[in-house]
């Protein structure tokens, strides 16, 4: 654990200095921007085959499919909970606070090509479509394109062709759990590059933005990050009393993976550290190798609460004002919106521009969200990882497959 504890060090020192850099040198900070995506893309390499073999052995390992379905059947029907909590907690927080409220900021030209370009880029939320795309014509294409959903599936069936074959598949099951053993490893050789990834993606966002542009837009951050404490508190603490799961045990557990997903915004760079630990915590390898991937399709919490408050101040900022009625017809399209597009670079504001334009709304909102989007996107993105690693917890839990005894005796090492 001590070289936890040193990491976890290391990437505090390394955000401190670079926001440090950001602010007193911002033209030579903005140029950082390589060492974050060098980091990120080092993640990137490890994501796929850790999720293959992780969720394969973990199916196949046990031998016992049966239960697959219903796992999935529980796991789904938790996200859709949980999303739909957010959802409404989104637009309550977005009336009562109402962050668009005498928000008086300049829009420049760019910001608005920016958001013209994300018009094009929105599909219309389809639920049909978002099935038939879940299946891959080509597992190298997913692994590729970096589709958790579409190598979760091959995955599954990977698996329970392993099963149905038998004995003459034990070979190519052992050679996955080698696979699992050295991917975590190598997990651990990349991690050892986190605190200069985390140098180079603040330092780049603070020196590309300013330090002012926090005062500037600071109600609207304020608002978003206390609505994300918010849903943490009401429903994420909540559900771990529900289960009997300390939740400040796994907030220590993961301390380094969150971490990680606070200062690159990237879910991607705490995924493969988070699922390692949640096993450790005592959920086992085939509930988290299934959930967690699952859940960044399904489950991003933290996203899904910002759509809502950021749909709401767009049409504040415009003087517009929206029926319950509108409201929640919105939040229903955001709830399929949502869903399925994981991949494509600035989804949260892509998914909001092409809801906002289905419902007639002015995008001239999005322009301003730009301006601080990666400030937002690291809230909401280390409250969509620990949503996701409370849900293999709870779906552990409802399992009855949740190991306390080793979660405690985990618990002491840290």
């Amino acid at each position: 654990m001590k070289n936890s504890k040193n990491l976890t060090l290391y990437i505090f020192l390394a955000l401190f200095l670079g926001i440090i850099f950001g602010w007193l040198c911002p033209q030579y900070a903005a140029k950082m921007q390589p060492l974050g995506d060098l980091f990120l893309r080092m993640v990137k390499m490890i994501i796929a085959p850790l999720i293959f073999a992780t969720l394969t052995v973990g199916i196949a390992g046990h031998g016992d499919v049966k239960n697959l379905g219903k796992i999935g059947l529980k796991t789904i029907i938790y996200f859709e909970i949980a999303t739909t909590i957010a959802l409404i907690l989104g637009l309550f927080m977005g009336n009562i606070l109402k962050p668009g409220l005498g928000f008086n900021i300049d829009i420049n030209s760019i910001s608005m090509q920016a958001v013209d370009n994300m018009q094009t880029t929105f599909q219309s939320g389809n639920v049909v479509q978002m099935f038939v795309n879940a299946v891959p014509t080509s597992v190298v294409e997913a692994m590729c394109n970096g589709d958790l959903l579409q190598i979760v599936v091959f995955a599954i069936f990977f698996a329970l062709a392993i099963c149905a074959v038998g004995q003459k598949a034990r070979p190519v099951l052992d050679f996955l759990q080698s696979t699992c053993d050295i991917m975590f490893k190598f997990t651990e050789f990349v991690m050892k590059f986190a605190p200069i990834g985390v140098f180079g993606a603040i330092s780049a966002t603070i020196g590309q933005n300013g330090i002012g542009i926090l005062a500037s837009y600071a109600k609207l951050i304020s608002i978003t990050y206390f609505s994300l404490i918010i849903f943490v508190i009401l429903v994420l603490v909540v559900v771990c009393k529900i289960v009997k799961i300390p939740f400040f045990g796994i907030l220590k557990t993961i301390k380094d993976p969150a971490l990680l997903a606070f200062t690159t915004a990237s879910s991607e760079a705490a995924l493969p550290k988070a699922m390692n630990l949640m096993e450790k915590f005592g959920v086992p390898k085939s509930i988290v190798s299934f959930v967690m991937p699952m859940g960044y399709t399904f489950n991003l919490d933290g996203t899904t609460m910002y759509l809502t408050l950021a749909s709401l101040f767009c049409a504040q900022i415009a003087g517009i004002h929206l029926t319950l009625e509108q409201q929640l017809m919105i939040m229903l399209t955001l709830m399929l919106t949502s869903k399925g597009i994981a991949g494509v670079p600035r989804v949260s504001l892509v998914v909001l521009t092409g809801t906002l334009t289905s419902f007639g709304l002015p995008v001239i909102g999005v322009a301003i969200l730009l301006g601080i989007d990666q400030l937002l996107d690291m809230g909401r993105t280390t409250v969509n990882l620990i949503g996701n690693c409370v849900a293999t917890a709870v779906v552990a839990r409802w399992e009855n497959e949740f190991d306390h005894d080793k979660m405690n005796t985990f618990l002491k090492t840290l």
